[in-house]
């Protein structure tokens, strides 16, 4: 019995600890749902039932198990995360993998960062920006200004969002240095179509991803989850606009 509990709970930590990785970096609700269903079913295990929120997982293996429950403070977009918990989860339920195994690879998953340096995404965002002035048919001239107030505007967003931790404030605070960047290049002479500039240099900051999630969740029938990111897309490209109309204004 006590070596049943044991199993149990390791099972469950093994199963929080892939939900909560993939939550964190961004999946989609349904898609940590389904990944730990079928890594409960992978142990014998189909009773299990599972929640997720955008802040939160409740996790239980049936009706005579005890729930379990684990918060959500924080998310980021890593995709590279995310397809390697779907890789252990894959060999998981292809019995490739012992649950003992799955736990310690999700541990180390956790605990490794995937991002690239911080100079490196400043670069390709500044690089993005200028292309994606190119593809609105901007021309070759703003070029350099859309690659600098993109680049500007992304590392204003990580400084400040590494200070304050506050995602509204600083995406704010990074489309506005962005806007006024613009707005004096082409002020000055430097720059001639402030529109295109603006809107190129904006593109990083815009939450795509995070949109999409909203819409593939309300698809799936998770509404509270949809309207959620829904929500958390609307107030990040209203902090967006908010800071382009005051750059506008002057």
């Amino acid at each position: 019995m006590v070596l049943q509990d044991v199993d149990n709970e390791l099972t469950i930590d093994c199963l929080l600890l892939a939900g909560r990785i993939m939550i964190e970096s961004g999946a989609e609700t349904y898609r940590v749902e389904d990944t730990m269903l079928r890594m409960a079913h992978s142990q014998n295990m189909p009773n299990a039932q599972c929640y997720a929120t955008p802040t939160g997982i409740i996790f239980s293996l049936g009706k005579t198990q005890p729930t379990r429950i684990t918060s959500i403070p924080s998310r980021v977009t890593d995709l590279q995360k995310i397809a390697l918990v779907n890789s252990v989860s894959r060999r998981l339920t292809s019995q490739i993998i012992t649950l003992e195994e799955a736990y310690d690879e999700l541990k180390s998953i956790q605990k490794t960062n995937y991002f690239l340096p911080t100079y490196l995404q400043v670069l390709a965002a500044a690089l993005a920006s200028g292309c994606f002035l190119i593809m609105f048919k901007g021309g070759w001239s703003d070029f350099p200004i859309a690659f600098l107030a993109g680049g500007l505007g992304f590392l204003v967003l990580v400084i400040i969002n590494h200070l304050t931790r506050v995602k509204f404030f600083s995406e704010f605070t990074a489309s506005l240095v962005l806007g006024f960047v613009a707005f004096f290049a082409v002020k000055y002479g430097y720059g001639t179509e402030l529109d295109k500039i603006i809107i190129s240099s904006v593109m990083p900051l815009v939450p795509g991803i995070l949109i999409t999630n909203a819409v593939r969740d309300l698809m799936a029938g998770h509404f509270m989850s949809g309207m959620a990111k829904g929500a958390e897309a609307f107030l990040t490209a209203f902090a967006i606009g908010a800071a382009i109309a005051v750059t506008l204004g002057f």
